[in-house]
């Protein structure tokens, strides 16, 4: 079943990032004036916004539209207010070193289970595919290519524990190492959500 317009709209500007009306419509195969409607009735939502980017040398700004903070919150957010609630509650009551253990423990397990996922990716390059498949199964939207420069690049374009992890970066901390574990490879995360980026982007380089 394909997926309801606006819908469609909001993922566009989820996976792709701020798009200008042309590019919406175009990419969506319907007209320019349709693309305004289902637009201007999710500005009417409050789920996105238009704005105005400046131009190099003369021209009008061009306006690009951006989903807001509504907007985000059509997409999953793993329970985010009570995640958020029991970390500050662990915290509290048993004190930081609690929260390092849950870390921990949480980082074996996926660990683990990531491992067990990737014992038929044999080389780098079926390893981060297999990871960017994992990683959209667990909510995260995730996809990867390979550069010009040989190394890869992997992008989550949505996080569903975002305020877990904007509450305890060890969370971030915790999947980054995972990476270069499962990957065998060194990971440098380039763009990160919690820190007011679109997506969480990484680049992944052989040993």
């Amino acid at each position: 079943m394909s997926q309801p317009p606006l819908n469609r709209v909001l993922l566009l500007l989820k996976t792709e990032g701020p798009q200008p009306t042309a590019a919406l419509a175009a990419a969506l195969g319907i007209t320019g004036e349709a693309a305004r409607q289902q637009l201007g009735r999710l500005a009417q939502e409050g789920a996105v916004e238009s704005v105005a980017e400046p131009v190099v040398g003369r021209g009008r700004p061009r306006q690009r539209w951006h989903l807001t903070a509504a907007g985000h919150a059509h997409f999953p957010d793993g329970h985010a207010a009570l995640a958020t609630s029991l970390l500050s509650t662990l915290v509290v009551r048993l004190g930081p070193v609690a929260l390092e253990t849950v870390i921990a423990a949480r980082e074996a397990e996926t660990l683990a289970r990531y491992e067990n996922e990737m014992t038929d990716a044999p080389d780098l390059d079926d390893r981060v595919r297999r990871l960017a498949a994992i990683r959209t199964a667990e909510g995260y939207m995730a996809d990867s290519w390979r550069e010009a420069d040989g190394s890869w690049t992997l992008v989550e374009n949505h996080c569903p524990i975002c305020a877990a992890a904007s509450a305890c970066a060890g969370f971030c901390r915790s999947e980054l190492e995972t990476f270069r574990a499962v990957l065998g490879a060194q990971v440098e995360r380039v763009d990160h959500i919690p820190q007011g980026a679109r997506r969480c982007a990484y680049r992944i380089t052989a040993d």
